[in-house]
């Protein structure tokens, strides 16, 4: 699949932080966004669940089972060391006897306990901590003339460079290096719309040389610098519309490889599309050589078990990328949830930005989203149509077409 765009930031769902990619300070500020919601979860969890540890029984076996969900609704101190903690500490057990309950960590210092240096009561929770770091980090970045090594970023968070990586990971889905990436493309394409000259922009964006920026620019423009100043202008299309049994489909590609495959029961519809999607690009149709391509891709409509051997030319962001190689490695006949397919691509939290993704897919069928369901098996919406999301996949069962 060629990668002809850069990563830019698609955060869908700003209180999980699930950024599906980087886009200058968005994931940052969607980082401080996760630290205030941790922060209102955990009160409404204590208020919510105050019940549930009413009895010193009841926070006992909270204790001994380590329950989070416990965690803000009440603390407990060890008289055997002087120390107090969360429900969730992962210190040795105490003994019952040494353990006393308390309706706040203020209570528990009161009473002359010293906070916990492995859970840190006293402090915010370590999600609300993590998300403080990570939006810290992002911020040195995008303040950075160039991206900053691991080393350096996990040092200013107090990390080991293994465990800041995957603290940044696991909160905005993408590595540091693919968000510094990212906020360098942001620059660029900023740059060029304002700047005076081509020359002005990568310098402004932090590149040394003209070669690394042309060498970059594929991947970070999906095009030349100067066709991207010109908003795209100058790229050739070839596509052409033809029928098949789910209606009308159009195929559209570039030089690298297909970039459009779209379906729909009126064939205008299809055109005005490819036009919104291309506004300035030279739109060719109606060519016989391309005739070809577009009966594979028919074949592949009728036969979706068969596969697509063609080259792809599809352009997102760094996660929708991720999620499109991942769905082209699901087997025909076989179909994943949205929560499964979020697991995979790196964000357990993201099945939103997962549904985003199959929703931006502009190579139907090729890039198989139509395999993606329900967490229940149920099929839920499908950019063509739910009915041609069933064919699809009654067709790859071998009840479809023969």
């Amino acid at each position: 699949m060629s990668q002809t765009a850069t990563p830019t930031a698609d955060v869908a769902d700003v209180a999980d932080v699930t950024a599906a990619d980087a886009d200058g300070a968005t994931v940052a500020t969607a980082a401080d966004a996760k630290a205030a919601a941790t922060t209102a979860a955990v009160d409404a969890a204590g208020a919510d669940n105050a019940a549930a540890y009413a009895t010193d029984e009841q926070r006992w076996a909270a204790v001994r089972r380590r329950d989070g969900a416990a965690d803000g609704v009440f603390y407990y101190s060890v008289r055997s060391t002087g120390v107090y903690c969360r429900p969730s500490c992962g210190a040795r057990p105490a003994l019952r006897a040494n353990v006393a309950f308390h309706a706040s960590g203020a209570a528990a210092e009161q009473a002359g306990f010293r906070p916990c240096l492995r859970c840190k009561p006293d402090q915010p929770p370590l999600a609300e901590r993590h998300a403080a770091l990570v939006a810290q980090a992002c911020r040195l970045i995008d303040a950075a003339q160039s991206p900053p090594d691991l080393d350096s970023l996990a040092a200013a968070s107090g990390m080991s460079r293994f465990h800041f990586h995957r603290i940044f990971k696991a909160h905005t889905g993408i590595t540091p290096k693919a968000y510094a990436a990212a906020r360098r493309a942001r620059r660029v394409q900023a740059g060029l719309a304002q700047a005076g000259s081509v020359t002005e922009a990568y310098y402004a964006a932090g590149f040394n040389s003209s070669a690394r920026f042309y060498a970059q620019s594929p991947t970070l423009l999906g095009m030349t610098p100067r066709a991207f100043r010109s908003g795209g202008g100058g790229a050739t299309i070839r596509f052409a519309i033809a029928a098949c049994s789910l209606g009308a489909l159009l195929v559209a590609s570039t030089d690298q490889g297909i970039c459009a495959i779209l379906m729909d029961d009126d064939p205008e519809a299809l055109a005005r599309d490819l036009q919104d999607r291309f506004p300035h690009a030279d739109l060719i149709g109606a060519e016989p050589e391309y005739e070809q391509v577009v009966a594979r891709v028919v074949g592949l409509v009728e036969h979706p078990e068969r596969g697509l051997d063609l080259p792809l030319d599809v352009r997102g962001t760094a996660f929708q990328q991720r999620v499109w190689q991942l769905l082209r490695a699901i087997p025909p006949g076989r179909t994943i949830s949205y929560a499964e397919l979020a697991a995979l691509a790196g964000s357990p939290k993201g099945a939103r930005a997962v549904a985003g993704a199959c929703a931006a897919n502009p190579v139907a069928v090729a890039i198989p989203c139509h395999r993606v369901v329900r967490n229940d098996g149920a099929l839920s919406g499908y950019r063509w149509g739910v009915d041609r999301k069933a064919a699809l996949l009654d067709r790859e069962a071998g009840k479809g077409r023969t």
